[in-house]
């Protein structure tokens, strides 16, 4: 990991070509040093990486010929032996509630605000990642770190941070996701990289000074080898600056449909940097239907009906928890993306709701769990104050005594209807989320839920699945591509019509419905609509 160079060496070293000018304000994180720290981390993990998204694309051959995921036996000796992860940092040793959203300035100090115990700022799924709010995001979270962020609205009103703000974690993007404004040798780098690096270097030496340390959470992993890249990057990162082998700390996202079978590994080959897991509901659903796009006996019905509740998600909180305490991990639980009202008695039946989905993480023995928005937070705390009473966490839940879980209950499809409301509505959600996406925002309110890029993958992988097989909704149509587009141009009427002309002529809703035309009539599976998406934003 070139630790016989010595950092000045190192940091003389850049072979980068950026495609946009770097301002004056890009320098205060985008400086020559850390430049020079990401050249490095480019020059030692991109092949690497390639190699990585090559075996995905291999793997998923093989499901979809007719092999289904399994657990993998030849890391039976690892599964077998005991073991447990390094440690947990104190300040992440209580995390019974976390609040996400992306790394824009007044939702930093809001989140870091709010009654929870950690802020997971998010540079992938719920941000659009423009130049621009990549740089402006990684300013807030150094000025947040510092404790000199605030922010001013167009009325006047002051945002500032209170004096014992949440704990900060730093989403990155995932293995799939480039950088495109970002080159080497005339190919983009990886955007995960370029989120760690700047976030990592520009802050690691104030966060520890304050008590804490660079957090992470890394999303859709799909094996053991990809969080051993990871791993690498990190103890790499560490030897870059002299910081002893686990001072970064990162929880990993098993929201990939491969990745569940193999959560003993992931634990084990990221040992001295992992300090948990969490059920990444949303895009494991995505990931189910993405992996499984092949399987005509595995179509998911309406996504309102796909919920903690059927086996299939069932057994992955169960065997998360159980695999995750079994190693000194924690094991966290899933988003609840409600939005609160402001009619006293819709709110009241929101927060009903949320309730009954947190007492069933909480009795599971989830150590804690996630909203999307900061009125969920009381409702949510007093759910996990009952479950823990004077615990930090729930560790000591081992769930020894329950049945092995299988990998036919993990990929056991659910029961229930495709109906036309069902596909209507993922056709509405889907397009009015890619079209604030592709206009620069990747967190949005729709119909009473905080939608991020999970959700509309869910939505329009539905459909292209429903489409692929043949599939007949219960009033028996049968889904085609003809009926889909037939659909689509309805529903963008009434997009237009709730959303008023104004609004709509000023989007970008025509785009947005072309690509989602694109991407769900396809023969091929377009694997991540951010993908094309991406090729929209400047």
């Amino acid at each position: 990991m070139n630790e016989g160079k010595t950092m000045e060496q190192q940091l003389s070293i850049s072979d980068l070509t950026f495609t946009k000018d770097i301002t004056q304000q890009d320098e205060q994180v985008l400086h020559a040093d850390s430049i020079a720290f990401l050249s490095f981390l480019v020059e030692e993990f991109l092949p690497r990486r390639e190699q990585l998204l090559k075996d995905r694309i291999e793997r998923q051959k093989s499901i979809d010929a007719g092999m289904l995921p399994n657990f993998i036996m030849e890391s039976n000796s690892i599964k077998n032996s005991e073991w447990k992860i390094q440690n947990i940092p104190d300040d992440l040793m209580d995390r019974r509630i976390e609040i996400t959203g992306p790394v824009e300035r007044k939702m930093v100090i809001n989140a870091l605000n709010a009654n929870v115990k950690v802020f997971m700022a998010d540079f992938e799924d719920s941000l659009s990642p423009s130049w621009e709010k990549l740089i402006e995001g990684q300013i807030n979270l150094s000025d947040a770190i510092k404790g000199e962020i605030s922010y001013t609205n167009e009325n006047g009103k002051v945002y500032q941070l209170k004096s014992n703000p949440a704990v900060l974690i730093a989403r990155v993007r995932g293995l799939h996701l480039d950088e495109k404004h970002v080159l080497v040798d005339g190919k983009p780098i990886s955007g995960g990289l370029f989120d760690f690096a700047l976030y990592f270097f520009n802050n690691y030496q104030a966060l520890l000074a304050k008590g804490s340390g660079p957090y992470f959470y890394i999303p859709k992993l799909e094996s053991w080898q990809e969080a051993q890249w990871w791993s690498d990057v990190f103890s790499a990162a560490e030897n870059f600056v002299g910081l002893p082998r686990g001072t970064i700390k990162a929880t990993v996202l098993i929201e990939t449909l491969p990745a569940v079978f193999q959560m003993d590994e992931i634990l084990y080959h990221m040992r001295h940097h992992i300090v948990g897991l969490n059920c990444g509901r949303w895009d494991y659903i995505f990931s189910y239907i993405k992996t499984l796009k092949e399987h005509a006996d595995r179509v998911l019905p309406d996504r309102q009906v796909v919920t903690m509740t059927q086996e299939f998600l069932s057994a992955y909180s169960r065997l998360l928890i159980k695999t995750c305490h079994h190693r000194g991990a924690f094991a966290m639980g899933g988003m609840s993306a409600f939005i609160p009202s402001k009619d006293e008695l819709e709110n009241q039946a929101i927060l009903a709701k949320v309730k009954v989905d947190k007492e069933l993480e909480a009795r599971n023995g989830h150590d804690g769990s996630w909203i999307a928005h900061p009125g969920l937070a009381d409702t949510v705390m007093d759910v996990f104050n009952m479950a823990l009473g004077d615990r930090k966490n729930q560790l000591n839940v081992r769930r020894e005594n329950d049945d092995e879980i299988t990998a036919e209950q993990l990929l056991k499809p659910c029961a229930g209807e495709r109906t036309e409301a069902g596909m209507r509505a993922n056709i509405r959600v889907a397009v009015q989320y890619i079209e604030a996406w592709i206009s620069g925002n990747g967190c949005v309110p729709i119909y009473g839920l905080m939608e991020d890029a999970a959700t509309a993958e869910i939505s329009r992988t539905s459909i292209w699945q429903w489409i692929r097989h043949g599939k007949s909704l219960s009033n028996g149509m049968k889904v085609t591509k003809i009926l889909f587009e037939e659909m689509l141009d309805e529903e963008l009427q009434v997009i237009q019509k709730e959303l008023g002309d104004q609004r709509f002529q000023s989007g970008r809703f025509r785009e947005a419905a072309e690509l989602m035309r694109r991407i769900t009539t396809q023969d091929e599976l377009i694997e991540f609509l951010t993908i094309p998406g991406y090729q929209l934003l400047d």
